[in-house]
């Protein structure tokens, strides 16, 4: 099979989350771990950084391997899902897997495929460990996919494991309470692996100290070690001065992801970066300064808080769910401009009424819809939508909803297409 039929082939076959929803979950690791065995378990040839969270693991990943690959370590990343490109899940030193190992791969692994019917999520996790050892990598960044605990990454035992935070999200997968979820996300703790946590709740310490204690893991919460003291775009970055808890030296960072949650998610990176110096990682304050002023150039990284056209102002964000909506709003409320012009679609299985509650009724509203089965129809979403007084049409497909945003908005207006990584990922630009 040539690339494009191996993409066919794979689409088809497995089951896709993105796609079809909590089907497609294996809730357990047996898949996984039986299309490791298949390849030599290729996972225990390289070194690894896990982070999982609720919000801003994707950022963490992409900052952390930014910053790695600055310090000299070939490195390896796994994300999902993608956003254009299946490729763009596998990546070493910010380069796309290649399109041979691909159909390679699927060729090497098709007979296990057809003998026990994996997710299109195991596959792709063994595809990328494969790939890593073939590219020779000294260390891979892994994004969870969802939860922790019985996520196909989490065969995995890392250098450090990371969680960024604990919000609403995938309630239906992981549980209805923040403890709940918590303990799913714990579970990608592993016994003597230092574990960095981004912030906590009332509800969540408890449970990742008790996890961690259970498996002789030092905890550490990122927001007690430092903080960030002030911030401001400017040249297209966001700057931020940080401080460490109990000293008076001030740091001052420059991250090209410009989005104003990053302020949060750089304080988990500095104490993961920190926790690896103390394990003998050589990785010097100038690398992390020039991995972070350059991640987004260096791996690729797309949908954060991202400009694609000026006057009118036109942002993209992968924003999905109550806490990074709100964030959003924060961010959009600090930018300068007349009218704001919100382009919207959904899954079906996120909180929507709760998203639809924090949107701003003063908004013009553009409802639409990716073009996966998950997506909540645009007609609906409208209808739902208006119980909160958001008003607006109906479009087939997002860009037709920005052509016409584009039509109405005057040269200093805002228009902002969130709600679903599939929305965005639909994006011509």
């Amino acid at each position: 099979m040539n690339y494009e039929q191996t993409l066919d082939y794979l689409f088809a076959k497995l089951p896709m989350f993105s796609h079809i929803g909590s089907a497609a979950i294996r809730k357990d690791l047996t898949n996984t771990l039986a299309l490791c065995q298949y390849l030599d378990n290729p996972y225990n040839k390289f070194k690894t950084i896990h982070i999982a969270g609720t919000n801003g693991k994707g950022s963490v990943s992409h900052m952390m391997a930014s910053i790695l690959q600055t310090a000299g370590f070939k490195t390896g990343l796994y994300t999902s899902p993608h956003l254009k490109d299946f490729r763009e899940r596998i990546k070493v030193n910010g380069q796309l897997i290649s399109k041979e190992f691909v159909s390679a791969f699927t060729e090497k692994i098709k007979p296990l495929i057809e003998k026990i019917e994996p997710s299109f999520f195991e596959i792709t996790v063994a595809m990328a460990f494969d790939y890593f050892v073939e590219m020779n990598v000294d260390v891979a960044v892994i994004e969870v996919g969802l939860g922790g605990r019985l996520d196909s990454t989490n065969v995995i035992t890392p250098e450090i494991s990371v969680i960024t935070n604990i919000g609403w999200d995938h309630m239906n997968l992981l549980g209805n309470s923040l403890d709940k979820i918590a303990y799913e996300k714990a579970g990608i703790i592993k016994q003597g692996v230092p574990v960095v946590v981004g912030e906590t709740t009332p509800e969540t310490r408890p449970v990742f100290e008790e996890v961690a204690a259970k498996n002789n893991a030092s905890l550490t919460i990122a927001s007690l070690k430092r903080e960030a003291m002030n911030w401001q775009w400017k040249n297209h970055e966001l700057i931020v001065e940080t401080a460490s808890s109990g000293k008076v030296d001030h740091k001052i960072f420059h991250l090209d992801l410009p989005g104003i949650y990053q302020a949060k998610n750089l304080l988990t990176v500095l104490e993961t970066c920190f926790q690896l110096q103390q394990k003998g990682w050589p990785v010097t304050d100038d690398n992390i300064h020039k991995g972070l002023r350059h991640a987004k150039k260096i791996t690729g990284l797309h949908g954060r808080w991202e400009v694609i056209h000026q006057s009118p102002l036109i942002v993209l964000d992968v924003a999905h769910n109550t806490d990074g909506i709100y964030q959003l709003m924060e961010q959009i409320e600090m930018t300068e401009h007349d009218q704001l012009h919100i382009i919207l679609g959904m899954v079906k299985d996120k909180e929507i009424e709760k998203v639809l509650s924090l949107l701003p009724h003063t908004a013009n509203y553009y409802f639409t819809q990716a073009h996966i089965p998950r997506a909540i129809d645009a007609g609906l979403l409208q209808q739902r939508a208006q119980v909160y007084h958001l008003n607006g049409h109906v479009y087939g497909d997002v860009n037709a909803a920005i052509s016409e945003a584009k039509n109405k908005a005057g040269k200093k207006d805002l228009i902002m297409i969130c709600g679903s990584v599939f929305l965005v990922g639909e994006v011509n630009y």
